[in-house]
């Protein structure tokens, strides 16, 4: 059977209610992506204005990835326990203060406090619009649904890229971030008035909470799973690329390593986020109608972005040829799609009541990975003078520390997965005689 998933007994019914209420909790989300990836655009101004060397520079986004990066299990449980609606409006809150903080920063200690409580708010969106996505439409639309969600987010990265940059270079820093945090403001208020967790019928079971016993059974059956740790090694591997080079690294890459002006680079981080939207439709589109097609599209996601690297770094001129730059941005936006693939092995591996925590999991891996890559980089072009080709190498060593651990896991989560398939075709089909 190639469809990912029939419907099952109790799915959600789906319809225009559910694309209403999800858009607001994705608007949420759109917004976070924009305030997240706008030190992006932003990063050879931020070095100018906190007088800062490229390690320290690497510092705002790495610090915002680590607090990203720590709360997702904590989000997750908060998710499971409190719902979608009250943890995405303490998101808004957190990530708009964080914006406007950063506007405002007149030093590089403040500036790094700010991007650390945006990293805060931002940790709290994605999880919760993948839950809102698992309590108002039916599973067989998950893997789409969770696509669509993916490919909205980069459509904030593309905000950032066009608008951000233009009001930075037009109006200055902080007419530009201060003016930006009003969307901070919008999408709290449609979350607090028209936002709800889940369709009328659909409540979860209420269970009662047993404190830090609770807490430690959650993560601790999560990451038994083997779906889960797949997940989390496949998002691991597949997102950090693209994400290192459109938070902070990518324009300078461009712009110093290979000569281009602040236009054309700009250009080709668009092109990036363009093509993460058009292969987020296909990919979720494959997946939901072949579901034993995620691992490959992951694999080979992870080879293209290695042979298009190695590629553009070992190129014997001063600068690699533009077709090369075009096609390296367009491998890039396959990135961000095939992470979302491993949500997709970590859903089916864990009951409705664990979504959460298992999604904040998996969602652990990509963020690890790109902090550390961003460290490395920093400190790489500090200790080598600006040599990019020595410090891009940093993305192969965890793309093979990824892969190794992804083929590990494949088959016992291959394995688990079917034996819980079998599971509940029996439990659906089964009718208890007269």
């Amino acid at each position: 059977m190639n469809r990912a998933t029939t419907t099952l007994p109790g799915d959600p019914p789906g319809g225009g209610r559910a694309v209403a209420v999800w858009s607001i909790g994705v608007a949420v989300y759109f917004v976070a992506v924009i305030f997240r990836t706008s030190l992006g655009v932003a990063g050879l101004d931020a070095a100018d204005r906190f007088h800062v060397n490229a390690s320290a520079l690497s510092t705002f986004s790495i610090l915002q990835l680590l607090v990203y990066a720590g709360m997702q299990i904590p989000v997750g449980l908060l998710v499971d326990r409190l719902g979608t609606k009250k943890v995405l409006c303490l998101g808004a809150v957190l990530f708009t203060a964080g914006q406007l903080g950063f506007a405002f920063s007149p030093s590089y200690g403040t500036a790094l406090a700010s991007r650390a409580l945006l990293g805060c708010g931002d940790a709290m969106t994605f999880i919760s619009v993948l839950r809102l996505g698992t309590r108002w439409f039916p599973a067989r639309r998950g893997p789409f649904v969770a696509q669509l969600a993916g490919l909205v987010g980069m459509a904030g990265n593309l905000v950032s890229t066009l608008v951000l940059a233009r009001l930075l270079h037009g109006l200055g820093w902080t007419p530009a971030f201060a003016g930006s945090a009003l969307a901070g403001a919008v999408v709290l208020v449609l979350a607090l008035l028209f936002l709800k967790d889940h369709p009328e019928g659909h409540e979860p079971e209420p269970f009662p909470h047993q404190g830090a016993a609770y807490i430690r059974r959650q993560i601790a059956e999560a990451w038994r799973e083997p779906g889960t740790r797949l997940g989390m090694w496949v998002h691991f591997t597949t997102q950090f690329p693209a994400m290192v080079f459109l938070l902070l690294w990518g324009l300078p890459f461009l712009v110093q390593a290979q000569g281009l002006g602040r236009a054309t680079a700009g250009e080709l981080l668009t092109l990036v986020v363009l093509s993460n939207m058009v292969v987020g439709l296909v990919y979720g589109q494959v997946v939901a109608r072949h579901h034993a097609a995620r691992l490959p599209l992951a694999l080979g996601t992870v080879a293209a972005t290695a042979v298009m690297w190695a590629l553009t770094l070992a190129w014997p001129g001063a600068h690699a040829p533009m077709a090369l730059l075009l096609v390296l941005c367009v491998v890039l936006g396959a990135c961000g799609p095939a992470s979302m693939l491993g949500f997709d092995f970590a859903r089916p591996a864990n009951p409705p009541e664990r979504q959460g925590t298992a999604s904040g999991i998996t969602n652990m891996g990509g963020f690890i990975a790109s902090m550390t890559t961003l460290f490395a980089i920093g400190v790489l072009l500090d200790a080598t003078g600006d040599d990019y080709s020595v410090a891009f190498c940093a993305v192969f060593v965890l793309q093979a520390l990824g892969l190794s651990q992804i083929l590990r896991l494949r088959g016992r989560a291959a394995r688990r997965e079917r034996e819980r398939l079998v599971a509940s075709r029996v439990e659906t089909v089964h009718v208890p005689a007269a």
